[in-house]
């Protein structure tokens, strides 16, 4: 399975920052890329580098209300002109110089990666700076000042889409997405993540399962502190294929945050970089099962700068491209040498955690005394029967 791939990107949607010492820095996409660069990812037959263009304030106000957008405006022009009943100046979003430019840029580059895989241009495309999934219509949250998947997605239906799944498989709940199609039949919305009672944003239980005329149009997989790759991966293959195979999509969206590593900082999910890998060539496969490989991907959180997000997101590019990287790749002398001499860390030496993916399929049965399966029974009983499937087969 393979096709022609694009990456959207240039060097300056690293002006997307919050400033020293903020979690979301953007340091990890520049090591992303070089590390893909040095492994020959960007260079193989079937990828196509595009740059990111700006978005426009037409494709910004798909989602975000003109209000927010000129406050948006003014913070970044004046940097004290903060705005914290729209989450402008919080400690998560602090204000910067040039902030409605690079939240814009941003949007720009993931529009154009749908616009690539809607006009087929491209089979697969990656916006690998975006993935900014909390913002709201009307104010920023969690690092997000505009989000562009839902943008995205808005800009898929308006140009003729008739069906788009989203899959966000971030730590935290994609709760931006979520809100900005809860009440549209048009748009799926699945999101994997810790458990809203230990993580920010609090929100994504099972019952958040889409509003009037869009029944079973959000579904929430929230999961116990310290699921690991089996777990996740259980999980995923319980909920994510049988709906996506049910509901059709033409384009399949995809979010994909690496903080649901045992390294992450900000959250307590127990992942390794290989269970990451099995997950993106899950979506990579199920695009070319359910939409005939119509496959837009971002990235998203992730804050172990180093040692994760740069290897997990190569991963990602690599499989995006039809040529998954094997595991047990060297991490290249030169990256690892960079590495220390702008963080001081160490870097990995090896494309892999050195742990195993594997997972017990749910065809095996439900253990009522897992907590994970628990979970996986809790989102099935509340959305599948509103697709037409059986919450207890197996």
């Amino acid at each position: 399975m393979t096709g022609a791939a694009g990456f959207v990107f240039d060097p300056t949607l690293t002006e997307y920052t919050f400033g020293p010492g903020h979690p979301l820095a953007p340091i990890r996409v520049d090591l992303t890329m070089r590390l893909a660069e040095q492994l020959g990812v960007l260079a193989l037959p079937d990828v196509t580098m595009y740059d990111a263009p700006m978005g426009t304030l037409e494709q910004v106000r798909l989602l975000h209300s003109a209000a927010y957008v000129e406050a948006v405006q003014r913070s970044g022009a004046d940097p004290t002109q903060t705005d914290l009943s729209r989450g402008l100046g919080s400690e998560d979003n602090p204000t910067f110089a040039g902030m409605h430019e690079a939240a814009s840029h941003i949007v720009g580059a993931t529009v154009e990666a749908a616009r690539l895989v809607w006009t087929g241009e491209v089979l697969h495309a990656v916006s690998i700076a975006g993935g900014l999934h909390h913002a709201m219509a009307d104010s920023a949250s969690g690092f997000c000042i505009y989000n562009d998947p839902a943008i995205a997605i808005a800009w898929l239906l308006e140009a003729g889409a008739r069906k788009v799944a989203y899959v966000d498989i971030d730590v935290h709940h994609g709760d931006g997405v979520q809100e900005a199609f809860y009440d549209d039949p048009r748009v799926l919305t699945i999101s994997l993540h810790e458990t809203p009672r230990t993580l920010f944003p609090g929100t994504g239980d099972p019952s958040e399962s889409g509003g009037p005329g869009a029944e079973g149009s959000s579904v929430n997989v929230a999961l116990p502190p310290g699921t690991a790759d089996g777990g996740w991966l259980r999980a995923f293959h319980a909920v994510v294929p049988p709906l996506l195979q049910e509901f059709a999509p033409e384009v399949l969206v995809s979010q994909h945050g690496c903080d649901s590593h045992m390294d992450d900082p900000l959250a307590h999910l127990m992942l390794s970089v290989d269970g990451q890998r099995a997950a993106h060539q899950a979506l990579h496969a199920l695009a070319h099962e359910v939409c005939d490989g119509r496959w837009l991907a971002t990235g998203g959180g992730g804050y172990a700068l180093t040692s994760v997000v740069p290897r997990t997101w190569t991963h990602l590019l690599a499989v995006a491209a039809g040529s998954p990287l094997d595991p047990a790749t060297p991490t290249p002398d030169d990256w690892r040498r960079h590495v220390q001499q702008v963080t001081g860390q160490q870097a990995p030496t090896l494309m892999t955690d050195d742990h195993d993916a594997a997972y017990a399929d749910w065809s095996g049965g439900f253990n009522p005394d897992s907590w994970v399966d628990r979970c996986i029974a809790q989102t099935r009983a509340q959305v599948f029967p509103l697709h037409g499937l059986d919450p207890s087969a197996y």
